[in-house]
């Protein structure tokens, strides 16, 4: 697996300006691009990432602000306006154009906001934001401050609680329903990527006000775990309301981040998605 640090060219001059991010690529094929939800990081994908990596061109990046990705310059905000001009200049650097776009959470609205911008060739969001109700926002905001504030632990309380099997569900159980399925490594390299994200605070507040109100021209699914805590699944009929032209999807016995719920079904709807894509740009030639 090859790690990358990018530079996107005069990235830090002139009114244009971008942040590099960090991201992970590996395999040859069609562009595919994974994006991680709010205070989370590219290796939310690798459960899914080698067997993607078989078919397509994979490449899953730290949003600016979190993981290893440095904070935006000054001047740009955290909100879909300002990741989706940044994620653009990137894949322009990564000499990529259009790429298939898969995200979750924060992720899967920044993918649906590339779609609309058409600046992807197909959309897959799992468990998207954008779809609030009221009740389910304010629970939504209160879940996720929840767990920023107990990240904010010192990094040995973070490390003993990781490396036992009630502080892993404990830590998991809100975003997975199979929170015994990760190591006591990757449990703690998500607190701290939790802990010591930039960005947190500036996308809470720009989240609260957001909704999707847009059309996508490019072939999309929407995916909802059936066992959503942070983004109830109540929240997919509000998307098949907005989203008619979608693909919307169950995921049965997901939780809010299911590729370690169930990669091999997360794997099957991105790869029907490509294909959906694919067709119709066959048709079109």
């Amino acid at each position: 697996m090859c790690h990358h640090q990018c530079h996107v060219p005069g990235s830090m001059e002139g009114p244009h300006m971008h942040s590099e991010l960090v991201y992970t690529r590996k395999g040859s094929g069609e562009p595919l691009v994974l994006i991680h939800g709010i205070g989370h990081r590219r290796q939310a994908w690798d459960p899914v990432f080698e067997q993607l990596a078989t078919k397509y061109d994979v490449i899953a990046v730290d949003l600016a602000g979190f993981g290893e990705s440095p904070a935006y310059p000054a001047g740009i905000k955290y909100d879909m306006h300002g990741a989706c001009d940044n994620l653009a200049a990137n894949f322009a650097a990564w000499g990529i154009d259009r790429p298939h776009v898969v995200g979750n959470s924060l992720g899967g609205a920044i993918a649906l906001e590339l779609g609309a911008r058409n600046l992807a060739r197909s959309v897959t969001a799992l468990s998207p934001a954008g779809f609030f109700g009221i009740v389910n926002k304010l629970q939504t905001f209160v879940l996720l401050i929840m767990l920023r504030v107990s990240s904010l632990l010192p990094a040995g309380a973070l490390r003993f609680t990781s490396n036992r099997a009630w502080g892993r569900r404990l830590a998991g159980g809100s975003l997975y329903t199979r929170p015994q399925r990760f190591t006591p490594e990757q449990v703690y390299g998500d607190a701290l990527a939790l802990k010591n994200c930039t960005g947190f605070e500036r996308t809470i507040v720009s989240g609260i006000r957001y909704a999707f109100h847009q059309r996508l021209a490019v072939p999309t699914t929407i995916a909802w775990g059936t066992r959503d805590l942070i983004l109830p699944y109540s929240s997919s009929a509000i998307a098949q309301e907005r989203l008619p032209e979608a693909q919307h999807v169950a995921l049965p016995h997901c939780g809010h981040v299911p590729m370690i719920d169930d990669p091999e079904l997360i794997v099957r709807v991105i790869d029907q998605t490509v294909a959906a894509a694919t067709d119709s740009a066959a048709r079109v030639a």
